[in-house]
């Protein structure tokens, strides 16, 4: 079984990766500037909520409660559907539009992971 540190190290890792591939290569692929804008906004959010796991990790309280596999499930949904619609090509519609609807079901899922938290 994969633990919650060894969870929010791996999307650490992705987000430093993922988001030095948007700033330096990216942008030999891509030109338009909102997707680049997403795809940073993606970085961000996976960069926050690893570090956000790793201190849900160190905490008994809280690492026992639905609140980190809501936020890694979320952040993954949401991050990964955003760069999966960032390097989609535009032909490839049947995908995109499964993947429109993920991001914000993912942004809802943690929500739900951060509301697990106040009770």
């Amino acid at each position: 079984m994969v633990s919650l540190w060894n969870t929010a190290s791996l999307m650490g890792l992705f987000g430093v990766g993922l988001g030095a591939y948007g700033a330096h290569g990216l942008t030999k692929r891509v030109k338009d500037p909102h997707l680049l804008k997403s795809w940073s906004t993606a970085s961000y959010y996976l960069m926050f909520h690893a570090a956000a796991l790793m201190a849900i990790s160190l905490h008994p309280k809280y690492s026992q409660r639905w609140s980190a596999p809501l936020i890694a499930t979320g952040c993954t949904m949401f991050s990964g559907s955003i760069f999966g619609l960032v390097l989609l090509p535009k032909h490839f519609a049947s995908i995109r539009r499964v993947l429109g609807p993920v991001t914000p079901l993912g942004g809802l899922t943690m929500m739900a992971g951060w509301a697990t938290m106040l009770v």
